[in-house]
């Protein structure tokens, strides 16, 4: 079975990102993907300091979602924009979890994956700009993206009361990003 590990850039509890991400994991559930999803705000890491790894190792929430990256075939994630780019917090997660332990492999929770993008604003552009950093720093770390990330504008007039959308065209479009990473890493596995 195919598992895939969701996650948002966005800390906020009332995020945008966070809500949309729910239609990109019920496209994927719905072919065939187990989806495990993770609040990047429950994990407690520091930023990346080489100098705390070398005193403590890597701290253990890094460790945590480091972990689960590994025990997944891929990851599915929504991205809000910050200044045109990608959140500190995702950033930040990436970046520790790149960072290898004695006997691992390279880039061990990324190399040979795949991702899906999403992201979703207020604004006209709905958040792109910041997917297409996201997009560059997992290539850099042999993270296959899939082509049809997706941004949604916006979204604020899109949302019900319970934070789903209520567009039919674009809560589509973000089920099948999601079923798009599904089916593409059960064809990888073969």
């Amino acid at each position: 079975m195919t598992k895939i590990l969701a996650f948002s850039g966005s800390l906020r509890k009332e995020s945008f990102n966070t809500k949309i991400l729910a239609h990109a994991i019920e496209g994927a559930e719905a072919a065939g993907a187990k989806v495990t999803r993770v609040n990047l705000a429950d994990l407690d890491i520091p930023l990346m300091n080489e100098d705390l790894e070398r005193e403590s190792g890597i701290p253990a929430d890094a460790k945590k979602f480091k972990q689960m990256l590994i025990e997944h075939d891929g990851m599915l994630i929504a991205s809000p924009e910050y200044n045109s780019s990608i959140t500190p917090a995702l950033k930040n997660a990436i970046d520790w979890a790149t960072r290898p332990e004695k006997g691992e492999k390279p880039l061990v929770a990324f190399a040979g994956k795949h991702a899906g993008l999403v992201a979703a604003s207020g604004g006209a552009l709905g958040g792109l700009r910041g997917l297409f950093h996201v997009r560059e720093i997992l290539q850099n770390i042999m993270v296959t993206v899939i082509p049809n990330m997706l941004a949604v504008s916006k979204v604020d007039t899109l949302l019900d009361d319970e934070g789903r959308i209520t567009d039919e065209q674009w809560r589509n479009k973000l089920e099948n990003v999601g079923k798009a990473l599904a089916e593409t890493i059960a064809k990888q596995k073969g």
